[in-house]
Order: C-alpha cells, then sequence, then structure tokens
C-alpha cells in the first residue's frame, strides 16, 4: 500500500500557468435545472423577499408562466468552481480581478442552464499574466440567457 500524501489528492492532476492557456479555449459548467429548491436556496442566501422570486400566483397575474429567477441567481453559476477551471489553476492562481454581466433573456423555474467559460484574452505580464474568460449560460432552447467577462490573475510558469 502507497502512503497517502494530501498535496497529491486533486481533481486535476497537472496544473496550468499562464503560458499555459489558448485563445477560445472552453471550460464548460455543468448544466443545472432552476427547481424551486435552487429559488430557496438562493432566496435564503441573497436575503432577497421580492415575491416575485417565490410567488408562483403573484408571477402569473403578471403574465409570467413561473417564478422568475434573480439576474444574479443566474449569474452564480457561472462560478468557475462549479467547473474545473480553479482545479487546473491551484498552483498558479493569484486571484479573481473583475466580473462584469449583462442579463439578456429571462429565467424561470424549471429553465435549464448551461453555463461555460472561454478564454478571450491574455494579458502577459513579467510574473502574472491575467486571462480573460467570456462567460455564457444558454437555456434548454438554445437561448443565450446571461454574457459577461471574468479576468483571474495567474502567475507564469516559476523558472
Amino acid at each position: 500500500m502507497t502512503e497517502f500524501d494530501p498535496a497529491l489528492h486533486r481533481m486535476v492532476p497537472e496544473q496550468r500557468w499562464f503560458e499555459d492557456f489558448v485563445l477560445g479555449e472552453r471550460f464548460v459548467i455543468p448544466g443545472r435545472t432552476q427547481t424551486t429548491g435552487v429559488f430557496a436556496a438562493f432566496q435564503a442566501a441573497s436575503g432577497d423577499t421580492h415575491p416575485i422570486h417565490y410567488d408562483v400566483e403573484y408571477c402569473r397575474a403578471r403574465g409570467m408562466p413561473d417564478l422568475l429567477a434573480h439576474g444574479f441567481q443566474t449569474l452564480v453559476h457561472t462560478a468557475p468552481g462549479a467547473g474545473l477551471f480553479p482545479h487546473i489553476v491551484e498552483d498558479s492562481l493569484v486571484g479573481f480581478l473583475e466580473q462584469s454581466s449583462k442579463f439578456l433573456k429571462p429565467v424561470y423555474a424549471g429553465d435549464t442552464l448551461y453555463p461555460a467559460l472561454e478564454v478571450t484574452e491574455l494579458v502577459p505580464g513579467r510574473t502574472t499574466g491575467v486571462v480573460a474568460l467570456r462567460s455564457t449560460v444558454f437555456n434548454q432552447r438554445r437561448e443565450l440567457v446571461l454574457e459577461g467577462l471574468q479576468k483571474f490573475l495567474i502567475r507564469r510558469r516559476p523558472a
């Protein structure tokens, strides 16, 4: 039996550095259906008590088919930790620098969301570089419901 080493207990064994990223590279995040449980969890975490996010009859009285997701509830699905990105940069990630988003279409209870991150810009520095990722979320109808940008400071490969 081999001896256990916690440093080797990783989801992705080979680490990446700034130089290893390629424009157009995609990091898919697993799809998730927006159940009433997801709505309740978001309401509890955010403290948002507007009935448009938890009262179906309120929504239907206003012409909506079901509960309307808060924009941040949609945005949270682009969290890089839901996919592999942060696991491949455990040794090189310095920090999360920036995030912006545009909410393009409504998301309702029952919709399934498919998030992804795509490398769109690589800005090298002396010891680090900035990796810019376009964030997208599509629904089950193939509609783009969110588009945004995330930037991370990543170390360059050690000499």
